[in-house]
């Protein structure tokens, strides 16, 4: 068996980022930018008031009161043409044009209006509530970096730089087979020692809120013959996830039926729990991650492996899974040669530190324990029995997809 770091290595390294595509705005959400992305426009692209009030000349309002004339509008979306002269004030928006002439906006608050004479009764520094042409950014400069997951705030960013299409990644076509003549998919009838599947449908969501596309090939019976034909499905994708049938229980079939069509296998256990029987190598120019068939291991061993491949696909480099800290809420016991991965709750305790509480039962067929857990805690091989108190290595498990992932390893 491999540790789980040399693990991670070997799939990663042979990955390549996947090529780069071009998309809406609408489309962005979400998705890894393989250019940087510079402003077409300045913003704002004139002086402009940042309040509703009057453009003034400052020396004008250096004492005050101070009566002034108006002379003009300058609505936001329109402006005023003229030049404000000595005496003379306009009439301003948020976001309307300061005119030639005026260096300065007094508030509305700070001035009463009767008719075209404008009462100003406290005075404004030179500058004040204006808006410089390019205070938020200049044409031409960059915005928004390579290699950055777009959340809401930089779509609205680009918006604003008028670029209406961005280069991205290719979100990788990651094609998930799950085997085993004793699955049916839910909501079909079951049969005798038949049970329903959640590992094809959880590794699809999986890999979706990962960044990625799946392409769910569906079921494999446990004949060679329908392995061979699912497996078909998968030319053209950039990774190929089987589930089951790579533990010796499982009789080697994914590795003896694929291995006939160019299987090549680096390594095929690893020293972790759950997920010891994990696979991994190239069909042809495809690569191929043999996951266990137990549906809590298929999971975790995604979330060790599969999230950080797609990661590096999506042009994000060799990053690892998010850590974090906390304090046991119990006693574990000592751990063995493989690296545990143990389902737990988190808390705050009274002095507001992190308190990780690991389920009693930790079987790895129950899903529900997985689907509660707030986070996993990381025993390293062979650590010693911990105390209740004992700071320990988690992984937060509330916090999906690529934007989430680490500094690289």
């Amino acid at each position: 068996m491999i540790s789980v770091v040399e693990a991670r290595q070997k799939i990663l390294k042979p990955l390549l980022p996947t090529g780069v595509e071009t998309v809406g705005l609408a489309g962005a959400l979400g998705r890894v930018l393989a250019e940087e992305v510079r402003a077409r426009v300045t913003q704002p692209p004139v002086a402009v008031s940042a309040m509703d009030g009057y453009a003034v000349r400052a020396a004008d309002v250096a004492q005050t009161p101070a009566t002034l004339r108006q002379i003009g509008e300058a609505p936001a979306g329109g402006a005023y043409d003229g030049v404000v002269g000595p005496g003379e004030t306009v009439r301003i928006f948020t976001g309307g044009p300061v005119p030639c002439g005026a260096d300065a906006i007094v508030i509305q608050e700070d001035a009463v209006a009767n008719g075209e004479k404008i009462i100003v009764k406290e005075g404004t520094p030179k500058g004040k509530y204006i808006r410089p042409a390019g205070l938020d950014f200049s044409e031409g400069e960059v915005g928004l970096r390579s290699g950055q997951v777009l959340d809401a705030r930089d779509v609205a960013l680009a918006a604003s730089m008028n670029c209406p299409w961005l280069r991205v990644h290719r979100k990788p076509r990651i094609a998930v087979l799950a085997t085993g003549d004793e699955l049916v998919m839910p909501g079909e009838p079951l049969g005798p020692n038949q049970i329903v599947s959640s590992n094809n449908v959880g590794l699809c969501a999986f890999v979706e809120a990962s960044g990625a596309e799946a392409v769910d090939l569906g079921i494999a019976l446990d004949t060679e013959d329908s392995l061979r034909t699912l497996a078909a499905g998968a030319k053209g994708v950039d990774m190929l996830v089987t589930i089951g049938g790579a533990s010796v229980g499982d009789h080697d079939l994914v590795r003896h039926v694929l291995g006939d069509v160019g299987l090549e296998v680096d390594f095929w256990r690893i020293a972790m729990r759950p997920g010891k029987p994990l696979m991994f190598g190239h069909l042809d120019d495809t690569a191929m991650l043999g996951l266990p068939g137990n549906p809590v291991s298929a999971l975790v061993c995604s979330l060790i492996f599969l999230r950080p491949a797609i990661a590096k696909m999506l042009g994000l480099g060799e990053t690892s899974v998010r850590y974090g800290k906390a304090e046991l809420g119990c006693d574990v016991a000592g751990n063995d040669r493989r690296e545990d991965y143990l389902r737990a709750t988190l808390a705050r305790d009274e002095s507001g530190e992190l308190v990780a509480t690991p389920f009693e039962i930790q079987d790895s067929s129950m899903l529900s324990r997985l689907a509660h857990a707030d986070c996993l805690i990381v025993r390293a091989p062979h650590a010693p029995a911990a105390a209740k108190g004992t700071p320990v290595d988690i992984i937060p498990l509330n916090s999906p997809g690529p934007e989430h992932l680490a500094a690289p390893v």
